[in-house]
């Protein structure tokens, strides 16, 4: 089967308020940058998305959260993104707080229809017990607090069980890619996006290359196409186009970094 579609447009056109998503990305590595944008563009709003991260201010899923359209977010790490932390403070947004490994564990789980399992992972924390704050109220009171998961003791030590997630949409960015959907990812991209591409009933594939079937090695497939609905070829220009979030994180001691004359 052909999945190819000839626009980002055409890939999301079928998008309305209040889809689920899960979006593929580390940090800003493996962002589907093009088909976020998409999104964007239909004016879809009150969207529910699951990533790793949101984006940073302006970039990524920082797009949909600086206007307005998110309304919850389930995710692991949210630092650096001020907007993100005026929303959810404010009460504009609703969270839920993960460990990283059961995040990726979950999404795992519900694209393999495996609908809950149990981690030691969170045991004895807000994670486990309940209290997280979901959402804060315009005062500042907690407006939804997290509920109390289940607990069991397996050979003696104690485990909670965590649901497997299922969206509407994932979005996802491979290095490579063939017209039936089976994709290769590069380094940490492979990180979150396979993960992201299982959970979704529709999922859409950003490639920065597009080869002819049987062109792939099986051995070189990360991800089958069984769990892709659709490819979106990018330009030369898009593929190209991997924003750095901070190419120093100091300046360095004087003196250093000089080349003496």
């Amino acid at each position: 089967m052909d999945k190819v579609v000839a626009t980002a447009a055409e890939a999301v056109a079928d998008v309305t308020d209040g889809a689920s998503f899960a979006v593929g990305g580390f940090g800003l590595s493996g962002v589907p940058d093009v088909l976020i944008r998409a999104v964007y563009e239909t004016g879809a709003s009150g969207l529910s998305v699951v990533s790793n991260n949101c984006g940073v201010d302006g970039g990524g899923l920082g797009i949909w959260l600086g206007a307005g359209r998110i309304a919850h977010v389930t995710g692991s790490y949210v630092g650096a993104n001020k907007e993100f932390a005026r929303q959810y403070l404010a009460g504009e947004l609703e969270l839920e707080l993960t460990p990283q490994g059961t995040l990726a564990e979950r999404l795992r789980a519900g694209g393999c229809g495996i609908p809950a399992f149990y981690t030691p992972a969170g045991v004895g924390t807000d994670v486990a017990d309940g209290g997280m704050v979901l959402r804060y109220g315009p005062e500042g009171e907690v407006a939804k607090a997290s509920p109390p998961k289940e607990v069991r003791e397996f050979d003696g030590e104690s485990y909670v069980m965590e649901r497997g997630i299922t969206t509407d949409f994932a979005l996802v960015r491979a290095a490579k890619g063939d017209r039936h959907g089976n994709l290769v990812f590069n380094k940490a991209a492979r990180n979150f996006n396979p993960l992201a591409a299982m959970a979704g009933r529709i999922t859409v594939a950003e490639v920065e290359e597009l080869v002819e079937p049987g062109e792939l090695d099986p051995d070189e497939v990360h991800l089958p196409g069984v769990f892709v609905q659709r490819v979106l070829a990018l330009t030369p220009e898009q593929a190209a186009d991997k924003k750095v979030e901070r190419r120093t994180v100091a300046a360095p001691p004087e003196g250093e970094g000089t080349v003496p004359a």
